[in-house]
């Protein structure tokens, strides 16, 4: 479940890089309230503000790593996406009820992985609908 928190943060992550592409007002101030957060992490806040903005305050540059991570992240995502999914199977989810099912088990490959191909061919269709 670790690795679904860290997907739920990535994919926010994209979501305010992407608002803040734009870089009209609403943008760049999005951009300058959320980064000065940073600020409030003792000792290192000041240094990781400087950081992300490229400078000391919010200019081209940090619209220009804002870009390449809104481009980058999508693929990490992807990455920890299969891993996740790649432990799920491993492990399977977890027991809530405490109910034994085990003499009805069904084996993950064919089965699980046609499914997984079906329903990322349907995703990848629904998502070419739209562009």
């Amino acid at each position: 479940w670790n690795i679904g928190v860290i997907l739920l943060f990535l994919t926010m992550g994209t979501a305010f890089l992407g608002y803040v592409l734009p870089w009209g007002q609403m943008s760049f101030w999005g951009a300058t309230v959320i980064t000065n957060l940073l600020s409030a992490v003792p000792y290192l806040g000041k240094m990781l503000v400087e950081w992300v903005w490229g400078g000391f305050a919010v200019d081209n540059a940090t619209l220009t790593r804002f870009f390449a991570l809104h481009f980058l992240l999508p693929f990490a995502i992807l990455g920890l996406t299969l891993l996740h999914l790649l432990f799920l199977h491993e492990t399977g989810s977890n027991n809530p009820l405490g109910l034994n099912s085990d003499g009805e088990k069904v084996p993950f490959h064919s089965y699980y992985s046609f499914k997984d191909l079906v329903g990322f061919i349907i995703l990848l269709f629904m998502l070419s609908a739209l562009v």
